[in-house]
């Protein structure tokens, strides 16, 4: 492949790079098939600002392969890499959730992409902190696994209180729900499979914005180690569809959090 020119580089639009950074540099030109290939082959090599813009210089990456009929079979191995790395064994999930996101598209139509890159941003540093991996990330739903229960606890709590602390456009009210499980799940080459996966979507989803719900096995492994002002308040036991035993479920209190809610959404009370 010829080398891009400063000259021909300056001529590029914006739209011609995959990546540009908060100083205005372009990295990785992607507007012929040649310069596509390259920068899937280097995109590895790219040290990004954040998590979200590795992720928005992925996407554009990658539909610019499609545009040019590139099939990029050892970029996506790659970006796979980093899933067989996570650990195996007993292992506690965490799963977020953007109440109301619909509604939030609608009112702030383009300025939604800009909260959501900012919501996933104190996520992803919340589960940093607090040693734990990101699994997957789509749409308004973030996927996290802890070697440890009172990890992921920590976690879910460093969340909510950055959403609570932070201030969003138009004074809107941005809120998560959080379900955390404990389970034992196969981990493959695409990421985690198993009921305990299931199980910790199916708990999230019955959470409200604001609120963390945990599983009864995540409340006995942190009992002994529980944080100093965190309680655990049980919400009792229910049936979620297309799971055969009924859960014991907790709610996650703090003096600064959020306590007040309605009844856990598509749920059944367990006789």
């Amino acid at each position: 492949m010829p080398p891009l020119g400063t000259k021909e580089r300056a001529k590029l639009p914006d739209s011609a790079f995959a990546y540009i950074d908060s100083r205005g540099r372009r990295r990785l030109p992607i507007h012929d098939a040649a310069h596509v290939r390259n920068a899937l082959a280097r995109f590895s090599q790219v040290v990004f600002e954040d998590e979200g813009a590795r992720d928005k210089a992925r996407t554009r990456l990658l539909r610019a392969a499609k545009k040019h009929g590139i099939v990029p079979i050892g970029f996506i191995s790659a970006q796979l890499q980093p899933q067989r790395k996570l650990p195996k064994g007993q292992v506690t999930f965490l799963l977020t959730d953007i109440e109301g996101s619909t509604e939030l598209l609608g009112r702030l139509d383009d300025r939604y992409a800009l909260l959501l890159a900012d919501v996933r941003r104190l996520m992803r540093t919340a589960v940093r902190h607090a040693g734990g991996r990101e699994v997957d990330v789509r749409a308004d739903e973030l996927f996290a696994v802890f070697e440890q229960a009172p990890a992921a606890l920590e976690a879910a709590v460093a969340i909510q209180r950055a959403m609570r602390a932070s201030v969003w456009p138009e004074g809107v009210d941005v809120r998560v729900r959080i379900g955390v499980h404990r389970g034992r799940p196969t981990l493959t080459d695409t990421g985690y499979v198993g009921l305990s996966v299931h199980t910790a979507a199916r708990i999230c989803s019955a959470a409200h914005g604001g609120q963390i719900v945990v599983s009864s096995g995540v409340r006995s492994a942190v009992l002994e180690s529980q944080a100093d002002g965190v309680s655990l308040r049980s919400l009792g036991a229910w049936r979620f569809q297309g799971l055969r035993e009924p859960e014991d479920l907790y709610q996650v209190e703090t003096a600064d959090l959020l306590t007040d809610f309605p009844p856990l959404r598509s749920v059944t009370p367990a006789a």
